[in-house]
């Protein structure tokens, strides 16, 4: 580690034992016998923040990195030890040619005992030719073994605009959903779906989702984006984000039936709201591009998500290295579905304070 990056990590630890202290005590004043926590950012230079609690109860962290060079994981056995945790180095960008520029917003799966990577990439020689490709390892630990490139997401309908792949599994069936420009639709891109026929080939009858149709999508720019799934209380979830990367980026939502073919466009419903929008009292502006993840007794549901703590933005917001990873537990209505609430300012926020239950016998 470098000296700068070096006195960051000590400045981070020091910030981590001022603002958690108070609120351990306070957890000590109610007798509470359990509380975990995490203290934003949680990843400081981390856009489009993608954390997997992976069945051997570690965390794993990945997203883009300000240079947009490289992908990086984070390995911790707790929520708050992604921030202290070294960051591992698992691919670089080509020197030339496909994946050489604009290494954008990866996501770490694991399918069907493989771990595998989804990340967005253009060209040094044509940057904004941004196509999806997947990374896979074989390893147990995603942070040892090598990275194989299955090369770009194949069967997708257009060679045009995409990213942002994400996959999730319902009933023996894995999904991709992304984000991608049709030729014949006015905008940047839409979200689509499609069943995968193995984690880097889809079906080939993709399925359109959303396009940006509500004035706070179209905002500097027409943009749905950024997907996210989540299964819960009989109903499949989708946020996704919207609009230009600065104070304007907001989350929308869709909904399905877990019993509905997600496969047809009529079984979604979408917001015509934001869900989760910039908050200037507590100075979060463009939350978005989330994914969710769980406390450690898998009890609370947590959202993650980048944001910036100011809105004055020097030249393009896509190039602003300060977009943080962030988190916030995620509550649910009556009626089971999610309520976002509003972005917390910076500082150490509670995840879990559930007292732990009994074993039998105890």
């Amino acid at each position: 580690m470098n000296r700068v990056g070096l006195t960051l990590r000590i400045l981070l630890l020091a910030a981590v034992a001022l603002y958690t202290m108070p609120a351990l005590a306070e957890a000590q004043r109610s007798n509470r016998p359990q509380v975990e926590y995490v203290t934003n950012p949680v990843a400081p230079r981390h856009a489009d923040p993608w954390v997997l609690h992976h069945t051997d109860d570690n965390y794993y962290l990945t997203g883009s990195v300000p240079a947009y060079d490289r992908i990086e994981i984070v390995k911790a056995e707790t929520l708050q030890g992604l921030a202290m945790a070294e960051p591992v180095v698992v691919w670089r960008k080509h020197d030339s040619g496909p994946m050489s520029w604009h290494i954008w917003a990866p996501e770490i799966h694991h399918i069907d005992g493989k771990w595998y990577i989804y990340f967005a990439a253009g060209r040094a020689d044509e940057v904004f030719a941004i196509r999806m490709y997947v990374l896979e390892n074989e390893s147990a630990d995603p942070t040892q073994g090598e990275w194989v490139e299955k090369g770009p997401v194949q069967g997708t309908i257009w060679d045009s605009f995409s990213l942002d792949a994400t996959s999730f599994e319902h009933e023996g069936t894995h999904y991709l959903v992304w984000a991608q420009k049709d030729p014949d639709i006015e905008g940047n891109t839409n979200l689509y779906i499609d069943a995968l026929v193995n984690p880097w080939t889809i079906r080939g009858e993709p399925v359109m989702l959303s396009r940006p149709e509500f004035d706070w999508e179209r905002q500097g720019y027409l943009v749905n984006e950024g997907p996210a799934a989540l299964k819960k209380n009989g109903r499949i979830f989708i946020t996704y984000s919207g609009s230009a990367t600065d104070e304007r980026y907001a989350m929308g939502l869709l909904t399905a039936s877990q019993d509905a073919d997600l496969l047809d466009a009529a079984s979604w419903s979408k917001s015509p709201v934001p869900v989760f929008v910039s908050s200037p009292e507590n100075s979060v502006y463009g939350p978005g591009h989330n994914s969710f993840t769980t406390s450690k007794d898998r009890s609370v549901d947590v959202m993650v998500y980048h944001a910036r703590p100011y809105n004055e933005i020097m030249g393009n917001s896509l190039y602003d290295p300060n977009r943080q990873g962030r988190m916030q537990p995620l509550a649910w209505a009556e009626d089971g579905t999610p309520m976002f609430g509003v972005p917390v300012p910076l500082g150490p926020v509670v995840i879990d304070d559930t007292p732990p239950t009994p074993s039998d016998g105890n």
